[in-house]
Parts: structure tokens; sequence; C-alpha cells
């Protein structure tokens, strides 16, 4: 893999806890403390690829060391079904993330998984419908909906979806997964990579 990203990132990843990073950046991603080798096995993937597609266009490179990486509750086995998600238990989490996130207001807000997902989208929507689960294809769409609404005043919570569409053909956790998982990165990473070069100047996210 690309140098840009994994001197600096794989120590974080392999090491993170509950948090790491700095609250204050303007990426922050949520994960799933119950898969904690998501954010080497895909984040990683997919920020090589906006770390070069930015490179090749603007000539920067985005400050990874920065980037706020924290599980999205200590114990995601208490929120493991979405009807937990008001859960006593957690209330008080949710509460202490929301009143973060509204702080430090990051601008991109990552999220890996249905339930994490969806504890963002209570923490920041005023409207609480939606699915009683998210499924890999209303994660596929959710993301295509962040891409297009996507508006540097706002925090904008993107969900990475578990497949995309390449060429006519959906990518899942099949069997085809891994041999096809460069284009799911690629095409990840692009319009991620996308959405942040035509923000360039309102993101104050470079080295």
């Amino acid at each position: 893999m690309s140098s840009l990203v994994l001197p600096s990132y794989s120590p974080l990843v392999e090491t993170v806890k509950t948090e790491a990073g700095d609250r204050s950046s303007q990426i922050w991603l949520l994960v799933n403390p119950k898969y904690p080798a998501v954010c080497r096995d895909i984040w990683i993937p997919i920020l090589e690829v906006i770390q070069d597609k930015v490179y090749r266009q603007l000539h920067k490179r985005i400050d990874t060391k920065r980037i706020f990486i924290k599980n999205a509750v200590s114990d995601i086995g208490t929120v493991s079904r979405l009807s937990n998600l008001c859960s006593a238990e957690i209330a008080e989490e949710i509460a202490i993330l929301r009143k973060s996130i509204l702080k430090h207001q990051p601008k991109i807000l990552v999220t890996f998984g249905p339930v994490t997902y969806e504890l963002v989208r209570r923490m920041l929507e005023i409207n609480q419908e939606g699915p009683k689960y998210w499924n890999t294809v209303d994660l596929e769409n959710e993301f295509e909906r962040s891409m297009a609404d996507f508006d540097i005043n706002r925090t904008n919570k993107i969900p990475l979806p578990r497949r995309v569409m390449v060429q006519g053909k959906f990518i899942d956790e099949g069997n085809d997964f891994w041999e096809d998982c460069d284009n799911y990165f690629a095409e990840i990473g692009t319009k991620i990579a996308a959405r942040i070069m035509e923000n360039k100047d309102s993101l104050n996210i470079w080295i």
C-alpha cells in the first residue's frame, strides 16, 4: 500500500481502544467496536484512494494523524439491534457523543455498519423515521444520497456501503467480493475525494 497513509496510520488503527486522533479534525470516523479490523481492512484502502486523487489534482495531502476515530459506544453489544438504541444503558453515551459532534462540527462523519449509522442519524436528525434495519441496499442508497446532498456548511454523515454498483453489477461480501474489492475501494474513495476537492478551500484538513 501507499506510503502516504500507512506509516502514520497503521499504529493508530491497531491501538485505538475508545478513541484516537484529534476531536477538532473536520473528518470523523465512528466505528463499531465489535469490528475493529474494519479500519485496517476497509477504511485505509479507501483513504489511500482519497489521498491519491487529492494529491494528483491538488498536490495536497490530508493530515491523517488528525482524523478522529471513535467507537460509537463503549459496548456495542448493548445496541446490537436498532431497537436498543434508545435504551437507558446507552442514553448517556449518546448524549455525550451528540454534544461533542455539535461542539466540534466535523464536516465529514464516516460510519461503518447499520447500527452506527442509525445511531448518528438519530443524533443529528429531527425526523427519526427510517427502516427498522438498514440492509446493504439501504446503506448504499444512503451513501449515494450523502454524496449528492453534500453540504460543507453542516456535518455530512457518510455511511460506507457494504457493496457498490460497478459496471451494472453489485459487489457484495460473497464469492466475488475480494476479487473486486479494489473496485469497491476505488468507487467509494473517488466519490468522497470529489466532494473534498470541491470544498478544498473550506476544509482545514491539510498537511
